[in-house]
């Protein structure tokens, strides 16, 4: 009997890209176990002895949003703790543990908005960015998430994007519905959840938009938007053409020369003049 002898399927191959630090600036103050505020361009990150313990964009919905919106948490019970406490995270430290909602439930929404922020918050910037030590920063009740394990998941969440629409342009622009006679816009299905998204679009609102007005994390949000995209349902709103600037009026002509003198006599009186100035 023959034996086939078949080749070992290959090693799995690490990616490198799934390994390498976002912010180095955020992996030096992990491994110090820094305690404090980093701004960056598109969010801002609190850490606490080097975890993260929230983070804040303005391109994702913050707490209040995702507890509130779907009746998780009465908006009157969000407004008191608020007022009662500095900062979102500090109003959650305050419900954590009472009696209006569930802690499970916190501690999801908490990490629900942790890692939605901080996938913007990590984005690529112009600027560099900003720590200050800072001692309000804790390690309270609420979970907070390792520097590594922020930048893995923002590494996928990108990649995740890439693969569906490789495009980014919807994610910020002013969002259209597409032409259905340009492509397969109406042929092909839209989930229920991707529906209440194309619902919203109406050539004024964003992607984060649409993510506030739903009360959903912005990440979600993009998913939707580049499966739309993808479909054909969306696209960004073309940007206008600005308007051409108008050429400065041309400078005055100057006075007309006055004509040749040809009378003999006139041309005479005139040498004789410029003769005698010449004196």
């Amino acid at each position: 009997m023959t034996m086939v002898r078949t080749p070992p399927p290959p090693l799995p191959v690490r990616d490198k890209a799934a390994t390498r630090a976002l912010s180095p600036m955020l992996t030096r103050l992990a491994e110090e176990r820094a305690t404090g505020v980093l701004d960056r361009e598109h969010g801002t990150l609190y850490l606490a002895e080097g975890r993260v313990v929230h983070a804040e964009s303005p391109l994702a919905p913050g707490l209040d949003v995702l507890l509130t919106a779907h009746g998780t948490l009465a908006a009157a019970a969000w407004q008191r703790a608020a007022a009662e406490s500095a900062g979102p995270l500090k109003a959650a430290e305050l419900l954590w543990g009472s009696d209006l909602l569930p802690a499970g439930a916190l501690e999801l929404c908490h990490l629900d908005a942790l890692y939605d922020a901080g996938f913007f918050a990590l984005a690529p910037s112009s600027t560099p960015g900003r720590f200050r030590y800072d001692s309000t920063p804790r390690l309270g009740p609420l979970p907070s998430v390792p520097v590594v394990a922020l930048e893995r998941e923002t590494l996928r969440r990108r990649l995740l994007l890439h693969r569906l629409w490789p495009d980014p342009a919807a994610d910020s622009a002013p969002l259209i519905r597409a032409d259905p006679a340009a492509g397969p816009a109406g042929t092909t299905p839209v989930a229920p959840r991707q529906r209440a998204v194309l619902d919203r679009v109406d050539g004024v609102r964003t992607a984060t938009g649409i993510a506030r007005n739903l009360g959903r994390q912005a990440f979600h949000t993009l998913v939707d938007v580049r499966r739309l995209a993808a479909a054909g349902h969306v696209t960004p709103r073309p940007v206008a053409p600005l308007p051409m600037a108008s050429a400065p009026p041309l400078p005055p002509l100057p006075p007309p020369l006055p004509p040749p003198v040809t009378d003999p006599d006139i041309a005479l009186l005139k040498r004789l003049r410029d003769a005698l100035e010449a004196l």
